[in-house]
């Protein structure tokens, strides 16, 4: 990647959350399972967060992050359910660190899973949740800083 993407990955990584300030806390900070209608809320704050980025004429370039960091790589993620690589490459990356950082991380519901049971949850979710060649990449990654 070259300097202007890892800017705009970075802006995105801090900013990619940004819709959840628009979810009432009692379904972000459940700590039980999510029921259905839970669930739809929650699925509600990447298109919040495109929402509330978009007067930032700087953010611009990052809109589109946001809107699709939940997508998966089968085209069953959301909002839109673009598959592959109609998915922007930089939504992909930031959904295997997510994902990464949501399960080695304490959650209402569960406490922190391990680096090794995240990184194979990952890699099994290879070409159906996750881009392979992202996948790939943060596998080779020093897990340990």
């Amino acid at each position: 990647m070259n300097r202007a993407d890892i800017d705009t990955l970075k802006f995105s990584c801090i900013l990619h959350d940004i819709g959840k300030i628009g979810i009432i806390k009692e379904v972000l900070n459940k700590p039980g399972k999510l029921n259905n209608d839970e669930f739809n809320i929650i699925r509600l704050h990447p298109a919040l967060g495109e929402q509330i980025i978009e007067p930032v004429a700087f953010l611009q370039n990052i809109k589109p992050i946001v809107r699709h960091h939940h997508e998966r790589f089968d085209g069953r993620g959301y909002p839109d359910g673009p598959k592959g690589e109609e998915i922007p490459y930089l939504s992909r990356i930031i959904a295997v660190a997510d994902t990464y950082d949501a399960m080695t991380g304490e959650r209402p519901y569960r406490p922190a899973l391990g680096t090794e049971i995240a990184l194979a949850e990952i890699k099994r979710c290879s070409e159906t949740q996750f881009d392979p060649e992202v996948v790939k990449a943060s596998l080779e990654l020093d897990h340990t800083i």
